[in-house]
């Protein structure tokens, strides 16, 4: 058998999965396929039959359009990826959809599409496999000691988002990163030497990469020796640059923007295949010796006993360190954390301590981080401001990969999509933060992480015209209704300390999706509660306050328009109107709840309604009504003391009493 057929499986199933779906993009995995063939056949520790394997290598194909080339590549390995699912290429509901999506398919480790992010879920699992090694491995017991490979073309390198991961991934030394760069010259466009003139090879060195030049992408041997060469280097990732034809093998669409978007059409198809010596004009048909050659199980069950070898060696001369990690990469939690920090919520809320939802983050922090072994996480190049940083915390340490705090500089994109792959690695949970106005530098990866149902925490501060003098630039209107419209997200804007602990306790607990927690500048009232209250903050919404149990007026506040609303409560009771205060930190866990406990809440008898929150007002139409009162924001802010904003666009006490009483 010619080898070089093996990697023309690659592209005969790619070519035909997109002509039968009439939609796609063959020419990358075509250009591909000996890449893909090394690393898969030759290169890679992974096990079809276990595609979880903890210590397994991670692919990353972050260029996603080409996710006929990875269904391709796991049907032919071995893994539960059926002639079937490649046939179902883009069809409604099907496991091979037009981009990678992560638990679709085994052996998918990251949902890809937007480009460039793949690259920087790859720098996060990279980081993490480093993380655990220095957390875990012993001498003569290695049990995590994995590399990350990425595919990735042109146009990730294009995005901006590599950049700020590349940069950071010289600055963390990620040895075991490295990426396969799909250098074919071509783009929806056309020839990107007229809009893309960087000299990569250069750049890369410059972030602190080892950068092997000039392989040839359709050449086994040559792609081979790169990645030995790439695995020798310990200090730094590496970036091959494999130069290939899109295309390849389409004797008239190859090298040219045709084959980039769409399928090649019948007549093409078939003198590739002629062009290719492949002798099987049947759509999808792969020989048998051809999927002898490919199918890795044997080869995958192997590393992993061998691999479940040392792991036993090793749990039997550190158990407690075995333990630990056996309970950390099943993404259980340590017993008896949650009393813990019920306990100090509970102090906390006897002590009625007066600070800022910042602040109270950070003092979550400080009990959190002891309790929980798997809490990384930092800062955009804003730790002193958004508060971080827990007591004891260490930075990451490059050289030595010990140490949870990532201090991330400017890089609010990178930063969210490097923890998107820290959290798919597993671990760890991860968490970042920034201000809530540069939450919208890093949106897509947000939204990355909702798509995907990882756990993966924002923390963003300063969350509205509170912040002050900083001005419209700073100040966040639009972006709490934003994130809470974001399928899969949940929002957590605290009124005071306590709540704030709820929050993390919370995010902490979800293991299906990201957590945003919204937190203030200034400095917040402690609210009073029963016993009872206290247990109903993790509901997202509950009564705070209220005069009796037949409220004439209701009023739904978050974060610091809470304090305004009782205000406001105590107001109208002087004046005999009965009230009821609800706070709401979190709209999506209160909708979560059943109906019963929400209209104990919110009864639908009670029409008169007043919403106030310094964020865009039209989000709370859905609980006041089109007849109910919202007091919040309807522009931009303005630069000034927080205080005179808030007089100035009429979020007051004052103001929510008068909305209350036009509705009577």
């Amino acid at each position: 058998m010619d080898v070089k057929q093996l990697a023309n499986a690659i592209r005969i199933l790619s070519m035909d999965g997109v002509q039968k779906a009439n939609s796609g993009h063959p020419g990358a995995p075509m250009g591909m396929a000996e890449m893909a063939e090394v690393l898969f056949r030759r290169v890679m520790k992974h096990n079809p039959k276990n595609p979880r394997w903890a210590n397994r290598d991670r692919f990353v194909l972050s260029n996603g359009h080409a996710s006929m080339l990875l269904y391709s590549l796991l049907h032919l390995s071995g893994y539960e990826v059926s002639l079937d699912d490649l046939k179902d290429f883009r069809q409604l509901h099907s496991k091979t959809a037009g981009h990678p999506e992560y638990g679709d398919l085994p052996g998918i480790e990251t949902t890809t599409g937007p480009l460039g992010q793949g690259f920087a879920n790859a720098v996060g699992m990279a980081l993490a496999e480093k993380s655990l090694a220095a957390r875990f491995n012993r001498e003569g017991h290695k049990v995590i000691d994995h590399y990350t490979y990425v595919f990735l073309g042109d146009g990730c390198l294009m995005e901006g988002i590599s950049h700020e991961v590349a940069s950071l991934a010289g600055v963390w030394k990620l040895g075991k990163l490295i990426v396969l760069y799909d250098d074919n010259g071509i783009s929806i466009d056309g020839e990107v030497k007229d809009w893309f003139k960087d000299d990569t090879a250069k750049r890369f060195e410059a972030y602190g990469w080892h950068v092997i030049r000039d392989v040839d992408g359709h050449d086994a041997d040559s792609i081979s020796k790169a990645i030995v060469g790439a695995q020798s280097i310990k200090d730094k990732p590496s970036l091959l640059m494999c130069r290939t034809t899109i295309g390849f093998g389409s004797p008239n669409k190859a090298n040219t923007a045709g084959s980039h978007g769409s399928p090649l059409g019948s007549e093409e198809v078939a003198l590739t295949r002629k062009n290719l010596g492949w002798k099987h004009d049947e759509p999808f048909f792969i020989p048998e010796e051809i999927y002898k050659a490919w199918d890795q199980s044997a080869r995958g069950a192997k590393d992993e006993e061998a691999w479940n070898a040392v792991f036993a060696s090793y749990e039997r001369a550190y158990p407690a360190e075995a333990a630990e990690l056996k309970r950390r990469l099943a993404n259980e939690l340590p017993e008896g954390w949650e009393k813990s920090f019920d306990d100090a919520i509970r102090k906390w809320q006897s002590e009625e301590v007066k600070v800022a939802s910042r602040k109270a983050s950070q003092m979550s922090l400080d009990i959190l981080g002891n309790l929980l072994g798997e809490l990384i996480g930092g800062s955009a190049d804003l730790s002193p401001s958004n508060l971080t940083a827990w007591k004891g915390v260490k930075d990451f340490d490059p050289k030595t990969g010990e140490g949870t705090y990532l201090r991330f500089g400017v890089r609010e994109f990178g930063m969210m999509a490097i923890l998107n792959g820290i959290s798919l690695h597993g671990g760890f949970i991860p968490y970042g933060g920034t201000f809530l106005m540069f939450m919208e530098y890093a949106r897509n990866a947000v939204r990355m992480a909702a798509l995907m149902k990882i756990r993966s925490i924002g923390v963003f501060t300063h969350d509205s015209i509170g912040l002050g003098e900083d001005g419209p630039t700073h100040q966040p209107v639009e972006q709490m209704a934003n994130l809470r419209m974001t399928p899969n997200m949940v929002t957590w804007r605290p009124c005071d300390l306590v709540e704030t602990g709820v929050a993390w306790k919370m995010a902490i607990k979800r293991s299906d999706g990201p957590t945003a927690l919204l937190l203030s500048r200034q400095n917040l009232a402690p609210q009073k509660r029963t016993e009872k209250q206290l247990s109903l903050i993790e509901k997202g919404g509950y009564i705070l306050h209220e005069t009796d149990s037949s409220p004439r007026v209701i009023l739904i506040g978050t974060g610091s328009e809470v304090e305004l609303a009782v205000k406001a409560a105590k107001v109208l009771e002087e004046e005999k109107i009965s009230v009821r205060v609800v706070s709401m930190p979190s709209p999506e866990v209160f909708e979560a709840q059943d109906s019963k406990y929400k209209e104990g809440v919110l009864p639908k008898a009670v029409k008169a309604r007043v919403a106030v929150e310094a964020g865009w007002a039209d989000y709370w139409y859905k609980y006041v009504g089109l007849d109910g009162k919202i007091i919040g924001m309807r522009s931009f802010g303005e630069s000034g003391p927080a205080e005179q904003l808030y007089e100035h666009f009429g979020i007051t006490a004052d103001k929510v009493v008068e909305a209350a009483k036009s509705l009577l």
